[in-house]
């Protein structure tokens, strides 16, 4: 019996939109990150893109558990001594709502040129409206 090996060429790729409303961060970026690897498909490798494209709107309406919320901070590093900035949870939800669940999906992604490549199909808006309609996604239910 024979290997099946999936070649790029043979991927068919759908489009998914996903709810972030009153979801909890980490159970919603494990979904939508395997949902992009393809997972969920029967013809997944590890070293193929076999993934889907999604869409995560109501980015700021995410929630977390515990005491993340006063205590969680995004560390941004720079190529200057001293210059490194630590940002807050809080802060980062009023400014850039939508950079929350990137970060959070894009660290369940490889860290290699296949997982930049795979981060490139995720798109994420704060607010319920999208701007890809033509590719009429489907619902999926996380």
């Amino acid at each position: 019996m024979k290997t099946y090996v999936t070649k790029p060429a043979e991927v068919e790729r759908t489009w998914y939109v996903v709810d972030a409303n009153d979801k909890i961060l980490g159970r919603l970026a494990v979904k939508v990150a395997n949902v992009l690897r393809g997972k969920n498909k029967p013809t997944f490798q590890p070293n193929v893109d076999t993934g889907d494209h999604v869409i995560v709107i109501n980015a700021d309406k995410i929630r977390m558990t515990g005491t993340k919320e006063d205590t969680k901070t995004y560390f941004r590093a720079s190529t200057q001594p001293g210059h490194s900035k630590s940002i807050p949870y809080k802060s980062m939800k009023e400014n850039h709502p939508e950079r929350i669940v990137e970060l959070a999906i894009k660290g369940m992604l490889p860290h290699n040129a296949l997982g930049r490549q795979i981060y490139r199909k995720l798109h994420v808006y704060a607010g319920p409206k999208h701007n890809q309609s033509a590719q009429m996604p489907e619902v999926y239910e996380v």
